[in-house]
């Protein structure tokens, strides 16, 4: 096929403008998630846009759960041919440490604001770069489904979860893109995740009657003790997967991320709380990780003579597409011929929603301009040229992927 980078790219550049005021409508939608606010209202400014590119818009409103506002799905299509691609991404956001964080800024070819790089950045990209195919006549036998959910900062449940129940997603499918602020690598693996809060029960009493109560926080320091030997021990191991460095393959276990105790101060604790939050590697099964965990803090309680009560809070899988794949080798080429490298593969160092396409057997993969190690701080943002890049990639894939 003809190497249409350089149209792709002129096409692309002369919309830079407008990629930009949509980016910022987009940021200036507080979604923050947890506890996941304004999702229904940022799902309308998706559907704008999405009908100013004629996308054919849909919104799935979600049944309510937990603290989610309006949980939306955001879903739309371009192309008619057999061969389907989906192009993924979520609008929800991690909190903000300011908030001047949804008031964008355009400065030094930056936009600089929460959720530009992950990913409501993405989010145009991806609409921008099947805008781009369709306009320049690159999708012949190709079909893009957008799927945009409200909820993977916490695990996506709500929404990737509902597409997987309602059947919305094609085994068929030829693969699956997301705009994950990876920094110009593709991101072919995820791990898993478990989320625990571990619950002990004790006697409250005031200070002065110490000798009556039963202090739940001690139970709480003996039951965690295990599990923090524990998180040392899997550091040391390592993934067959490509990392981006040798220490970050090993196998993650965080303890006490968040925890309370008690009333008061001069209260003996009635109650005390922590989390345990474990991201395993691909190699590592699910079932059997969550039955250590449990198991370990049973074995703790019983030992410390404690009432526990253990709430699981997530429990995913991973998620892989082997990079040898034809449309793994696909992407690579396309971002080769937009940046003029080849770009590298790694596991990703979180969990992704890659894995409920992979899980059906879509090749499925994670490429972004933004980048991880911004994404969540007081300064993120996103390189206004990356997200043409990354839009002109995902442009030439679904000319590509079918050929």
């Amino acid at each position: 096929m003809t190497d249409r980078s350089a149209e792709v790219r002129a096409w692309l550049d002369g919309r830079a403008d407008e990629m930009a005021t949509w980016l910022e409508a987009l940021v200036r939608v507080p979604t923050e998630n947890p506890p996941g606010r304004e999702l229904a209202r940022c799902a309308g400014v998706l559907r704008d846009i999405m009908e100013r590119l004629g996308f054919s818009p849909e919104l799935i409103e979600l049944a309510p759960t937990g603290t989610l506002e309006g949980p939306t799905i955001v879903r739309g299509a371009v192309g008619s041919g057999d061969a389907l691609i989906y192009y993924h991404g979520h609008f929800d956001v991690v909190p903000a440490q300011r908030p001047s964080q949804f008031e964008p800024e355009r400065r030094d070819g930056k936009l600089i604001g929460r959720g530009s790089a992950d990913m409501k950045g993405g989010l145009v990209s991806m609409l921008y770069g099947a805008a781009a195919a369709k306009e320049l006549g690159l999708l012949d036998g190709c079909k893009i489904v957008f799927h945009f959910v409200c909820d993977e900062e916490t695990g996506s449940a709500a929404g990737s979860g509902h597409l997987r129940e309602a059947e919305l997603i094609d085994p068929e499918a030829v693969a699956m893109l997301t705009a994950e602020p990876t920094g110009g690598v593709i991101w072919h693996a995820c791990r898993g995740a478990i989320t625990l809060r571990v619950r002990t029960h004790g006697r409250e009493a005031h200070v002065g009657y110490v000798h009556q109560g039963i202090n739940a926080f001690e139970h709480m320091i003996r039951i965690a003790e295990p599990l923090t030997t524990l998180s040392h021990e899997l550091l040391k191991q390592r993934t067959s997967f490509p990392v981006e460095s040798e220490a970050a393959g090993g196998s993650m276990l965080v303890v006490g991320g968040q925890a309370g105790a008690g009333a008061g101060f001069n209260a003996v604790p009635g109650s005390a709380w922590f989390s345990v939050d474990r991201r395993f590697n691909p190699e590592e099964e699910l079932d059997q990780e969550l039955e250590r965990l449990i198991g370990m803090v049973t074995e703790a309680a019983d030992a410390a003579g404690a009432e526990v009560d253990i709430d699981v809070l997530q429990q995913q899988p991973s998620g892989s597409t082997d990079q040898a794949h034809p449309a793994a080798q696909t992407l690579a080429q396309c971002i080769d011929a937009v940046d003029g490298a080849a770009p590298t593969f790694q596991l990703c160092p979180g969990v992704l929603d890659t894995r409920w396409y992979s899980q059906l057997g879509i090749p499925a993969f994670a490429y972004g301009g933004g980048r991880l190690e911004i994404s969540h701080g007081p300064d993120e943002y996103v390189d206004e040229a990356a997200m043409r890049r990354c839009a002109a990639v995902y442009a030439l894939f679904a000319a590509r992927i079918t050929r």
